[in-house]
């Protein structure tokens, strides 16, 4: 069973007289700079000069470039993009990472693939929202929170968890619940369900059926509100009810043909293709191709992203999005 940590067992005060340097100032790093604050805490902004850290001194916050953010800070949380995490590690954070500071991240990529290795003599935590920034924000200002992970690489204080459960506390999601885990699961369990299932998975389902009904003579403006506009009804209903309370708010005829053809897709050819997706996580396969790829200026993901704006698929839904008053 996993290890699932509350609010009454989380105490911030080992969080009180510190620095903590939120390193980036987007989605997440607003959400969880605002909600430390919120929680009493001291907290200031590294970030380049960009808009983020024009926001950032909007917002009140005491901004710096990140190599003096780091200086200054006893805990130091990295929450820029994963591409960007390496070379400003070694060019603005590892010098300033004394003996004693906590070293924190929201994601376990470059650490479990070790892009960056830092000292044994530092703590090193993760404290990950289950939600995207807004979200995390939205229900923090609720008095609720959203849910989310913690783990500890490297307990060189002997203190790092209680660290890890007091940033949890301040960012709101011991409010719902904290489940503990490893930078090593985290970061091949997130990998794997964007790869599979959330990301590739749905999307490349969506536009095969979208595909096929258009080749097979349908209307594409049927096929996208069948294969996808609706998908998001279903996605909702799972979220509320879990997969079985879904299939009891749709029809019968629904029900039935999804439970028998729905194996149909995802066989064990598929599963055996899932496991195939694992093991190059788990290897590293993947990590070394998105290094290589991000160290190259995304060619690929660049050439993938223009030939997907040209798709049929998109076309129809930006009109049926705006003709429904969800786009202007």
């Amino acid at each position: 069973m996993a290890k699932i940590y509350y609010e009454k067992d989380a105490d911030i005060s080992p969080l009180k007289g510190k620095t903590i340097a939120i390193v980036g100032y987007g989605n997440q790093g607003q959400a969880q700079a605002k909600n430390l604050r919120d929680s009493g805490c001291n907290v200031i902004i590294g970030s380049i000069k960009d808009a983020s850290y024009d926001q950032a001194k909007k917002d009140g916050f005491e901004v710096y470039d990140i190599a003096e953010a780091a200086k200054k800070a006893d805990i130091i949380h990295i929450l820029i993009p994963d591409e960007y995490q390496a070379d400003t590690y070694k060019k603005s954070i590892e010098p300033e990472l004394k003996g004693g500071k906590t070293l924190c991240f929201s994601h376990g990529f470059n650490i479990h693939f070790k892009q960056i290795v830092p000292p044994k003599d530092v703590d090193l935590i993760m404290i990950a929202p289950k939600s995207p920034g807004a979200m995390l924000r939205h229900m923090y200002e609720r008095g609720s929170g959203t849910p989310g992970l913690l783990a500890v690489e490297q307990n060189a204080s002997g203190e790092a968890k209680k660290i890890a459960l007091a940033m949890c506390k301040g960012v709101g999601l011991a409010r719902i619940g904290v489940v503990e885990t490893t930078f090593k699961e985290e970061v091949e369990t997130d990998l794997f369900g964007e790869q599979s299932v959330l990301v590739g998975g749905v999307s490349e389902l969506m536009i095969a059926g979208f595909e096929t009904l258009v080749a097979a003579g349908y209307q594409p403006e049927i096929a996208y509100f069948e294969c996808i506009n609706e998908l998001k009804l279903i996605v909702d209903l799972v979220y509320e009810h879990g997969i079985e309370g879904m299939m009891k708010a749709v029809s019968n005829t629904a029900e039935y043909g999804g439970r028998t053809r729905g194996k149909w897709l995802i066989d064990e050819r598929a599963r055996e293709t899932m496991k195939k997706m694992l093991d190059e996580i788990k290897s590293g396969k993947f990590a070394k191709e998105w290094v290589d790829e991000s160290k190259a200026k995304l060619p690929n993901l660049s050439k993938m992203r223009e030939e997907a704006k040209k798709h049929q698929v998109e076309n129809v839904g930006r009109e049926l999005r705006k003709w429904a008053g969800i786009e202007k």
